[in-house]
């Protein structure tokens, strides 16, 4: 799907102005161009609205829901430094509340994205449909990838860490991963754990083994 048209869709339905907000969608291409980018890129914003679109027709009930889950998706990783990790959701929020409010998105889908942006720093997700729900599993679709794609975003990750020596990074990694499978589930949406969670389980363990 061509990022940019699933974008304009995503801001008429929210009753953005699509011509005013073409500056903010180029900022964000911009930013996920970047070059200390390992993962976090263009590559990962597609795969997250590729697998938020499979999800759409099981858990999200609106037009409207699934135009959150896409504009969180593309504002949900636009500030990303690797040197001031544990800030980058909020800022990010942050971003995509300047960036869109002066343009005609209604409060309520604005308040949703935001809130959407800010609950990728944990993962932290109750709700099993609606746009909290999708965007949840679709930011987790890698974990679920084939073997190849899983193991490419492994080393992504390791390299935007280059600078953090083996055994911290192998550390730190592994107290992000172990959790997920402490869950009685990784995903939230039914879908989700109907056809992603044993790839993804088999895929943590693995990368788990490796990082011992």
């Amino acid at each position: 799907m061509q990022r940019e048209r699933v974008w304009d869709e995503a801001v008429r339905v929210v009753r953005g102005d699509v011509h005013g907000l073409v500056p903010v969608r180029d900022d964000l291409l911009r930013r996920w161009s970047e070059p200390h980018r390992g993962y976090h890129d263009l590559r990962h914003l597609d795969e997250v609205v590729t697998a938020a679109a499979e999800l759409r027709e099981d858990a999200l009930g609106s037009d409207e829901e699934w135009a959150e889950a896409v504009l969180a998706a593309w504002f949900h990783d636009a500030v990303y430094d690797v040197a001031n990790a544990t800030d980058n959701e909020r800022l990010s929020a942050d971003l995509a509340r300047e960036a869109l409010s002066p343009h005609g998105v209604v409060a309520t889908a604005l308040d949703t994205v935001t809130a959407l942006v800010e609950s990728s720093a944990h993962h932290d997700v109750t709700q099993s449909t609606g746009p909290h729900a999708v965007f949840h599993d679709a930011d987790l679709w890698i974990l679920s990838a084939p073997e190849d794609r899983f193991d490419e975003y492994c080393a992504d990750v390791r390299r935007e860490y280059a600078s953090v020596p083996e055994d911290a990074y192998a550390q730190g990694r592994s107290a992000i991963l172990a959790p997920f499978l402490e869950r009685p589930s990784v995903y939230r949406t039914a879908r989700a754990r109907r056809d992603w969670e044993t790839a993804a389980r088999t895929n943590l363990s693995r990368e788990l083994r490796r990082l011992r």
